[in-house]
């Protein structure tokens, strides 16, 4: 399958979160009725996003419609400072007028491989799905480590998960030992669309070996996110497309 994303370039990190705030305008005006089902990340371009939001676009958003899902999240109490679901409650739900019913969690109070198939049947139970059996999201945000991992699909467990039969499954983080639920890779190819949201120039020799398709490239996770019929953009600041040949 041919490799094409839609490169989104803005000045810096706070710009590329208001393109993508705009996006998701965008997005509800688009599909002006029903659920949008989001799957959210961490990371710092995500705080700037969901800073923002709860700034400026309370009053912009029909935020009844957003399902918020997980592509990945530690296996710790939702109150932990680690944990994904809280910075995003914190940043943004506790601020906007969405209800529980809305937010999907990873059920992190279950032991890792219990929370990994309990947020599987979540996901196939709410979700619409494809002809192969897997959920779609209809946006997907994601972010890229130094590794080039994405979601908890890191370059150690990149064979196994990317091709994973599973719809959520455990990982490992190589460095810490800590145990993440993570969306595998065909759920995140089935998404209608996948958004990189990746910024700083600490990211921009690995952003320019992955999107020049530069030897190498094909060893980091990220690489192999290509949505199977959806869309693939990647939202970068001039800093982190700084060597992107195209």
């Amino acid at each position: 399958m041919s490799y094409n994303p839609d490169l989104r370039i803005s000045v810096d990190g706070r710009a590329v979160a208001r393109a993508f705030a705009d996006h998701i305008v965008q997005k509800l005006a688009d599909k002006p009725e029903g659920p949008i089902f989001w799957a959210l990340s961490g990371g710092s371009t995500p705080k700037l996003l969901f800073n923002l939001l709860a700034e400026e676009y309370v009053h912009r958003i029909d935020w009844s419609r957003l399902h918020f899902f997980w592509g990945d999240e530690r296996c710790v109490p939702h109150d932990d400072p680690e944990s994904n679901y809280g910075e995003v409650k914190r940043l943004l739900f506790d601020k906007v007028p969405v209800v529980q019913s809305q937010i999907h969690a990873v059920p992190t109070d279950l032991a890792p491989a219990a929370a990994a198939k309990k947020y599987a049947e979540t996901m196939v139970r709410l979700l619409p799905m494809n002809s192969d059996g897997l959920p779609i999201l209809d946006i997907n945000m994601l972010g890229m480590g130094g590794d080039g991992h994405t979601a908890s699909i890191f370059p150690s467990n990149m064979k196994e998960l990317m091709d994973s039969k599973e719809i959520c499954a455990v990982a490992t983080h190589p460095e810490s030992g800590q145990k993440r639920v993570t969306m595998t890779g065909p759920v995140l190819n089935a998404s209608d669309e996948v958004s990189f949201l990746i910024t700083g120039n600490g990211k921009t020799q690995r952003v320019a070996q992955i999107l020049n398709r530069e030897h190498g490239a094909q060893d980091f996770p990220v690489a192999h996110v290509n949505p199977t019929s959806g869309k693939l953009i990647w939202w970068l600041d001039k800093a982190a497309a700084n060597e992107v040949g195209y």
